[in-house]
């Protein structure tokens, strides 16, 4: 998935939402930051972004390779982590039961 230093918030929530789905099906995610002009000054933009990446898709991967600068990208691989997705998937039920258990019934005044 390529992003770009100067990505918006809506571009990025999409990506995001895609490496999540290629995450969940059990592949390995190459993340890239592709630096155009002047902006491969800036490394720490490339950083902030796949670092916000990996805390968003935390529940479902986890960073196999760390981001590194290759030439004008910034590159960091992202693999599946079974065990996060299961703990993830457990803690959704929970809350699911929960909030079945808070609703009020049909008919009763609150």
């Amino acid at each position: 998935m390529k992003y770009r230093p100067k990505i918006g918030r809506g571009d990025f929530d999409t990506k995001t939402r895609r490496v999540e789905k290629f995450l969940g099906q059990g592949n390995k995610v190459k993340v890239t930051i592709m630096f155009r002009g002047r902006e491969v000054q800036h490394p720490e933009l490339g950083k902030k972004i796949l670092d916000d990446v990996a805390a968003t898709v935390e529940h479902v991967g986890k960073v196999e390779f760390q981001p590194r600068q290759d030439g004008r990208n910034m590159v960091m691989v992202l693999a599946p982590d079974k065990q996060a997705q299961a703990r993830h998937r457990r803690r959704l039920e929970a809350e699911a039961a929960l909030a079945a258990t808070e609703t009020p019934q049909p008919g009763t005044a609150e």
